[in-house]
């Protein structure tokens, strides 16, 4: 696998590079994890669309807005990976890319994310703290962390 990064903002993305981001958030999200919610929230046109791409195919994908545009921190979302490639540690990847890009981009600013609970440990392997009870979103338990 040879990965290609790439950093758009909304107005930069061809239709097809969209269509994709939307159809593996859609693959992982909404059929993988059975929920049925709006994806398309009206934010992805305030946000910088990081995709890792293995040749044409999206593998990885996260979105990333400036502080102050969602929250008073920065915030780092969407993130998900194919399900085949997960356990190759792209997902690492993928979010310590995220995590250099928001630094490069916005300075050292704390950087928010809203994690599933199972993966608390993974995001506190980055410096991600928690900062919030668990609550359900689409039934589906979660945190705020907070990396400081």
């Amino acid at each position: 696998m040879q990965i290609q990064w790439s950093l758009k903002s909304f107005n930069e993305l061809s239709v097809s590079e969209l269509y994709k981001i939307l159809r593996l958030r859609m693959e992982v999200f909404v059929i993988e994890q059975q929920c049925n919610y709006l994806d398309t929230d009206d934010n992805d046109q305030k946000a910088w669309h990081l995709c890792a791409w293995d040749q044409d195919n999206l593998v990885a994908y996260s979105r990333i807005f400036a502080p102050g545009t969602l929250y008073q921190e920065a915030v780092i979302g969407r993130i998900v990976n194919k399900q085949n490639i997960r356990k190759t540690g792209m997902g690492k990847a993928l979010v310590n890319r995220s995590i250099a890009i928001v630094y490069q981009q916005f300075g050292h600013v704390p950087i928010r994310i809203g994690a599933q609970l199972y993966l608390k440990k993974f995001y506190e392997s980055f410096g991600f703290v928690q900062k919030s009870d668990i609550y359900l979103e689409d039934k589906i338990e979660h945190i705020k962390m907070i990396l400081p």
